[in-house]
């Protein structure tokens, strides 16, 4: 196999025309230079050099491997400086997916922090929510996905890095007028004779069965996975809904109220990587700072 540091001598011997010029340039002796060239001609199977006099000449396959060395050796630089700078977190790359509440909330407060201490770091974001997510992360397509799930903690995530953020409760929205409106807390039956608004089949299917539970199903009239869709519709007076704490935290409520549920119905927010990408510091780093905008 043809090794990165032999081609290095190869060109230097081609620049210098000798042995000894070469072991001047690259610092070492020129028995060390003649024992690499054996090698790379061992490792091509022909010969790359013919002496002529004091200088050495380059064969047509000598030539041809030079040619391409330069290439070769400019790009295994850049990765290097690449791979350097990442390291040090002057040049990383993140790419992260996030459901939507988490991108009007959490993710705008820690990409700033992350670019005022880290500016060289880049990140990139896509909206999606798990299980989709979750499968970008395994099929390489995003290094960091904000995720949620209800419930008590599976072993759905196990190959993954797991960074606990927070807990999301859901709340009652009722409009503004409404006969719970100044209630502090309700049960999810003080609402079974509504008209609901919710999501898609798979986004409601918590809500489905919080309410199977309390006795009634949900009669939902409008769908909708927008969540200043569901507020706006909810303060025009045409349902109750059920929402993430999130979800209203970056939208002004107009015309409807938030009300405490019981059942406490919650959501566990995390932010989820690959073990191995969970060693780079870019990736660290925007885990951490997603983790503090959490806190907050």
């Amino acid at each position: 196999m043809i090794e990165a540091r032999h081609l290095r001598v190869l060109r230097a011997v081609a620049t210098t025309g000798s042995f000894s010029a070469a072991a001047r340039e690259l610092g070492c002796t020129q028995p060390a230079v003649s024992q690499q060239m054996k090698a790379l001609e061992a490792s091509s199977g022909t010969t790359l050099l013919i002496r002529t006099g004091r200088e050495m000449r380059l064969t047509q396959a000598g030539e041809a491997l030079v040619r391409h060395a330069g290439g070769i050796l400019a790009g295994l630089t850049a990765a290097e400086e690449e791979v350097a700078a990442i390291a040090g977190l002057r040049a990383g790359r993140v790419r992260l997916v996030s459901f939507p509440s988490g991108s009007s909330t959490l993710v705008p407060t820690a990409l700033a922090a992350l670019r005022a201490a880290h500016p060289g770091t880049r990140v990139s974001l896509v909206e999606g929510e798990p299980p989709r997510s979750v499968e970008m992360v395994r099929d390489g397509d995003c290094d960091v996905a904000l995720a949620f799930r209800y419930g008590p903690a599976t072993d759905e995530w196990d190959d993954l890095v797991v960074r606990p953020l927070l807990t999301d409760r859901m709340v009652g929205l009722v409009p503004a007028g409404h006969r719970l409106a100044d209630a502090d807390t309700i049960t999810v039956g003080d609402l079974a004779d509504e008209s609901w608004i919710a999501g898609c089949p798979r986004c409601r299917r918590q809500l489905v069965e919080v309410c199977e539970s309390a006795g009634f199903t949900p009669r939902i009239d409008f769908a909708t996975d927008d969540y200043p869709a569901v507020i706006g519709l909810v303060g025009a007076g045409l349902g109750v809904a059920v929402l993430p704490e999130l979800a209203i935290e970056s939208v002004r409520p107009m015309g409807a109220r938030t009300v405490s549920v019981e059942p406490a119905v919650q959501r566990e927010i995390v932010a989820l990587t690959l073990p191995d990408l969970a060693q780079v510091p870019a990736v660290a780093a925007t885990l951490d700072r997603l983790a503090r905008a959490a806190a907050r």
